[in-house]
């Protein structure tokens, strides 16, 4: 007899036995699955055929949802289930319940005699347990044509609310809807804690061209512990995390969880009033802290305790965060991320971060974190090759290995991953109210032959070095945050002397390429002639003096923050207190004399933690800042409360003087009173606010004390007071302030018809404003 001869002689048999049953009229909730009204002779099999059942065993069917759940056929409507390990399935429906026949494998089916798909649940036996449920096969596809369309195109400014995990409540019914980009995989199936890691019962569906594959899992929320069981291309098959995760689990695990925030925002009038002045006009003074080891064994809400308050008192106007992303190995410091959406879980949970940044910014204090899209790590349950060929990477391997950090590149020239990485920096800013992304290694991103030789790297189209899509994402996502998020900053760590880094995206340069729309960038330069100038022994500075004078030549072609960060007090680099000459007495002077130098110079200021009090080694993630310095117990307590003293009166009095940060980016803000006066090593200068009103700053970076030192000063100021003195004794100086006004005398100097006569103290800087 024929397969179809067959599949005919049994469904008459079956019809048969359906009058038999019919006739009888058992109780309702005994009925099996042939006892319905009966209808028209049935003329197909329900069962899942041959082809589609070898798919979803193996985890490569694109639709699941064509074959399982209830489906109108001829003869009534077809129910299958997929269930390994089941004992028995019965669809239960208002009065009806139906055991559906076991196939093998699995595989359940009945067909029943019904004029319409109806509202059912699942009663699935197994060893020892029934349980019912919703069947995760009748549902429709929880993703709209518009997101998918955007998807498809890489415009998807909220990606993350198509993507990923999100408890949802979708026709009716409370679950979690998953969602994934896998446009190479063979098929896609969700696994976690509620399937006990067997992801077999769960294919996903494939929407489209688009690469997603989405599945609503009712019953399940937040909590749940998930993985995408991804077939590659080979057959072979890999398990994933989300990459749109939004929760992990603590590393070194590496699941995702899903999340469902609950957290309730009190920092409405910090956002309404944060846009109020741009921040290259504003006061921007920036504590730099690795969250886990500022209070080694804090969580996010211990640290909302005690960060926002210490910040506060030191007087700076934001914090950066290190490291935030979800990162394997902690001793990246968070620049190698696994997950791009998910605050790292050492912490606490997305809703603790959450109140750790409403309490900073309660406290009157923005949040900058840092952001790094130039790369990622290899680890094989992340990103790379995430469906079995290049996803997230160049697919030119010489394009997606990182030569310094054994990573892999993005691929900034597919939409998709633009889209992800655009999105991301939208979603830290939206979902945490992250005040600035500081975007780490721009550099590295700019340069097709960044750290490589000749022949490991090929020219862009017009046979240059530069990177265009890198390029055009950065400008892409410098133009997104600013739209849709105002107040909000971006800062370029970006170490080379690349054109308009700070430039709006629709202003062409001098090379051809409009700017890359930053709101800052980092003064690499800045950074390291300064350090270079004060590492050198007093004696020899009048050699060096240009390193410190140098910086203004080019202080205007970008909008500068100036940063003494984590980079520069690590690896063998020392503590900025132990780059400085001499004894320790020495060292600590000519350390605020810099700072002082550091707050007064055209640009904004970043100081990593520890070096507000002169911690004398090098910082480490294991152990942190050297707390214990503070101590009063300890003999030298006061040398470094001095130096932390000094930090909060510069904060202060920075904040307090509009000349200081008003004009940053304006060459009319700034004027040398002497920037040659190498054999004093003296630097003087006068910095204007909007009205005009200046400030004097004198660095005096020698030894000694220069008595009756005279300096040109306007005419028009009738006398000058002084209002720091980083050699004052409540810092651990010497005390030579200047406590009296200081009247200037009708003697021309310095190319000015006033000067004024003052006693540098020895390796100090002392700012003075009219009196």
């Amino acid at each position: 007899m024929t397969p179809k001869g067959h599949k005919e002689s049994k469904a008459k048999k079956e019809s048969a036995a359906r009058r038999k049953t019919a006739a009888r009229k058992p109780p309702a909730q005994e009925v099996p699955a042939q006892a319905a009204v009966p209808r028209a002779e049935v003329a197909v099999s329900p069962a899942v055929d041959a082809g589609d059942r070898a798919r979803l065993l193996h985890g490569t069917h694109h639709d699941p949802h064509s074959v399982l759940g209830a489906h109108p056929v001829p003869g009534g409507v077809a129910f299958r289930a997929f269930r390994p390990y089941a004992r028995a399935v019965t669809v239960v429906s208002g009065e009806l319940r139906a055991a559906l026949h076991d196939d093998g494998d699995g595989f359940f089916s009945a067909l029943l005699p019904l004029t319409e798909v109806p509202v059912y649940r699942l009663l699935v036996t197994y060893d020892g347990a029934v349980h019912e449920t919703e069947d995760a096969y009748r549902f429709l596809p929880t993703l709209g044509e518009l997101d998918l369309h955007l998807i498809g195109e890489g415009r998807h400014e909220q990606l993350w609310q198509a993507l990923g995990a999100h408890v949802t409540t979708h026709q009716g019914v409370t679950g979690t809807r998953f969602a994934v980009w896998a446009p190479n995989a063979r098929g896609v199936r969700v696994t976690g804690g509620f399937n006990f890691w067997d992801g077999t019962g769960f294919p996903m569906r494939s929407l489209g061209g688009t690469g997603v594959w989405e599945l609503f899992v009712p019953g399940i929320g937040d909590g749940e512990l998930y993985k995408f069981e991804i077939t590659r291309p080979d057959g072979s098959r890999t398990l994933r995390a989300d990459p749109l995760a939004r929760r992990t689990e603590v590393p070194p695990a590496t699941s995702s969880i899903v999340h469902a925030s609950h957290h309730e925002w009190g920092d409405g009038e910090w956002l309404a009033h944060r846009a109020d002045t741009p921040v290259h006009e504003a006061p921007f003074s920036v504590y730099e802290v690795h969250l886990p080891s500022w209070r080694p064994g804090l969580t996010y809400r211990r640290l909302a305790e005690q960060l926002p308050a210490y910040v506060k008192e030191m007087g700076f106007t934001h914090v950066e965060l290190m490291p935030v992303a979800e990162h394997p190995f902690g001793g990246s410091w968070g620049y190698q991320v696994t997950g791009f959406y998910a605050p790292t879980a050492r912490l606490g949970t997305p809703d603790d971060f959450k109140y750790l940044v409403d309490k900073l910014h309660q406290a009157g204090i923005g949040v900058l974190m840092d952001w790094v899209p130039a790369h990622f790590p290899r680890d094989d349950w992340a990103l790379a090759e995430f469906d079995g060929r290049p996803l997230y990477e160049h697919h030119d391997p010489l394009r997606a290995a990182h030569p310094d950090w054994g990573t892999l590149e993005f691929d900034f020239g597919r939409r998709e991953v633009r889209n992800f990485l655009v999105a991301n920096a939208v979603y830290w800013c939206e979902e945490f109210h992250i005040d600035g992304l500081r975007v780490d290694a721009v550099a590295s991103m700019l340069y097709l032959d960044y750290s490589r030789e000749p022949g490991q790297w090929t020219p862009n189209e017009h046979g240059g070095r530069e990177n265009l899509d890198a390029v055009a994402f950065l400008q892409e996502m410098n133009a997104t945050v600013y739209r849709r998020c105002p107040g909000v900053v971006t800062v370029a760590e970006e170490s080379t002397a690349w054109d308009g880094v700070t430039r709006p995206t629709h202003h062409t340069g001098p090379s051809g390429f409009g700017g890359l729309g930053f709101g800052l960038k980092w003064n690499m330069g800045w950074m390291h002639d300064s350090l270079q100038y004060m590492s050198h022994d007093p004696v020899h500075r009048a050699y060096h003096h240009h390193e410190m004078t140098f910086s203004m030549v080019y202080a205007y072609s970008e909008n500068y923050v100036l940063p003494i960060s984590h980079d520069e007090v690590v690896h063998g680099k020392r503590s900025l207190v132990s780059k400085m000459p001499g004894d320790w007495w020495q060292q600590r002077a000519n350390l605020r004399a810099y700072l002082g130098f550091m707050w007064a110079h055209p640009g904004k200021q970043l100081l990593f933690m520890g070096q507000e009090f002169a911690q004398g080694a090098e910082w480490s993630e294991a152990h942190g800042p050297d707390w214990w310095l503070l101590d009063p117990a300890y003999g030298a307590e006061a040398d470094h409360r001095g130096v932390r003293d000094l930090v909060r009166d510069l904060n202060a009095v920075y904040r307090a003087t509009p000349a200081l940060w008003q004009r940053d980016t304006d060459p009319a803000g700034f004027e040398w009173i002497t920037g040659d006066a190498a054999d004093d090593n003296v630097f003087a200068f006068l910095r204007h606010d909007a009205e005009g009103t200046p400030l004097l700053a004198v660095s005096h970076l020698a030894p000694v004390v220069r008595h009756d030192y005279r300096l040109g000063v306007p005419e028009e100021v009738p006398a000058w007071v002084e209002v720091l003195n980083t050699d004052a004794a409540r810092y651990g100086g010497g005390g030579l302030t200047h406590p009296d006004v200081v009247k200037p005398e009708p003697q021309p100097w310095h190319g000015r018809p006033a000067s004024i006569r003052l006693t540098l103290p020895p390796l100090a800087t002392v700012w003075l404003r009219p009196a």
